[in-house]
This record gives structure tokens, C-alpha cells and sequence, in this order.
């Protein structure tokens, strides 16, 4: 199934400044173009770094993916449709800020 990105612009203005994180997070985005996704646990086989997180009943679980040899954080929740599956962006920052942050909770580009 195709991957659709929610905020994806969101990401490219924030990484604007810093040239390293944006062409880890370029790269991201191209690799996406290639998923073939069904169920949750074939994101994790595709990048073997990226953590399922089932939050509290009433959230909705969430996924974060490691950039960049783990120096970049993107928390996404994730819904599977019929025909593609849609990824929210919650989290874009480094691993020092991500440590600081609640997954099930933040939601960075909410307006």
C-alpha cells in the first residue's frame, strides 16, 4: 500500500535549518516511496529501528523512527486504510529532546 504523510511539509520547514538533519529526513521520506505495508509489525521490518508504542486506552498507538544512526527522532501515529496507510506526524527532534517528551501525548504541529 501506498504511505501518505501528514505534515510532511511541516518536517521540511523545521529541518530547513540544519542541512545533516534534512538530508536524513529527505532520505526517510524516499525510502517511504518504496513500502509495502499491511499491518503495523511491516513497518518495523522495513526499519529495524522504528518502536511500535501502544499507548493508554483512548490514544492511539504510535510509531517513532530513528534518523540519522539514531541522532533524529519522527513520531508518527499511523492509520491502515483500504488503499494506503497514512502516517500523522507528532515528533520531529533530536534524541536529547525526544527523551524529555511523553510519545502517546505530543503532538508538536497541532494547531
Amino acid at each position: 500500500m501506498d504511505v501518505r504523510v501528514i505534515k510532511k511539509s511541516n518536517v521540511r520547514k523545521l529541518t530547513e535549518g540544519n542541512l545533516l538533519m534534512k538530508k536524513y529526513f529527505e532520505e526517510f521520506f524516499e525510502k517511504l516511496n518504496y513500502s509495502n505495508w499491511n499491518h503495523p509489525q511491516d513497518i518495523t521490518r522495513q526499519f529495524k529501528s522504528a518502536d511500535l508504542v501502544t499507548c493508554k486506552r483512548g490514544q492511539r498507538s504510535r510509531i517513532v523512527f530513528n534518523i540519522g544512526r539514531n541522532r533524529y527522532r519522527l513520531i508518527c501515529g499511523y492509520w491502515f486504510r483500504k488503499i494506503e496507510v497514512v502516517l500523522y506526524v507528532k515528533f520531529v527532534g533530536t534524541h536529547k529532546e525526544y527523551d524529555k517528551i511523553d510519545v502517546c501525548i505530543i503532538d508538536m504541529f497541532k494547531k
